[in-house]
């Protein structure tokens, strides 16, 4: 084999945070809306979202420590998390902005449902929906890891997941055969 001719590359300083943060954004991820209940119910936009374990059933989240959501997690038992679908953008964007409402007020603008499990609304139309109660956290450097435990578990298998990658919003490519990763 003779050697390639590799596309020009960027060095980044991994000690710019606009610079790491592009990088990490080149990694596509899914979008979910992790929600808390109380009397202060909360959204938040996440695609730091992961499965962790299947016994005992574990996810975790990152949340920045200056996010009021951190706060809102760390005071509750438990929180859930939707499994954002392909064309739900706006609620995407919605409980990304910091200046939306606070409260119950900010879910006027979505359709939603109460999780029965842990009081936290979740969002109509979503792929899946996790409600969870809250297991560890872990320091995460500027964030903290959010590990749940899995209580209840409901999926849409014919709606379609939204992606995130390289700062905008995206769709899977359309089928271009039967074939599945292993």
């Amino acid at each position: 084999m003779s050697p390639i001719t590799a596309p020009p590359a960027e060095l980044v300083d991994p000690n710019d945070r606009v610079q790491l943060r592009r990088v990490f954004g080149d990694f596509p991820t899914g979008v979910t809306v992790v929600t808390v209940g109380g009397s202060e119910p909360r959204g938040m936009t996440a695609n730091s979202f992961t499965s962790v374990s299947l016994s005992p059933p574990l996810v975790l989240i990152c949340v920045g420590k200056d996010a009021v959501m951190h706060q809102r997690l760390t005071a509750l038992p438990t929180f859930a998390v939707s499994v954002l679908e392909a064309g739900q953008e706006k609620a995407a964007r919605h409980f990304a902005d910091r200046s939306r409402p606070p409260g119950a007020d900010q879910f006027d603008s979505v359709d939603w449902l109460l999780g029965e499990a842990s009081g936290a609304p979740l969002i109509a139309g979503a792929v899946a929906h996790l409600e969870c109660a809250k297991h560890r956290l872990y320091d995460g450097g500027d964030h903290t890891i959010f590990l749940g435990e899995v209580i209840t578990a409901t999926r849409w298998p014919v709606r379609e997941g939204m992606l995130f990658s390289g700062g905008r919003f995206r769709r899977f490519a359309p089928d271009a055969g039967e074939g599945r990763a292993a």
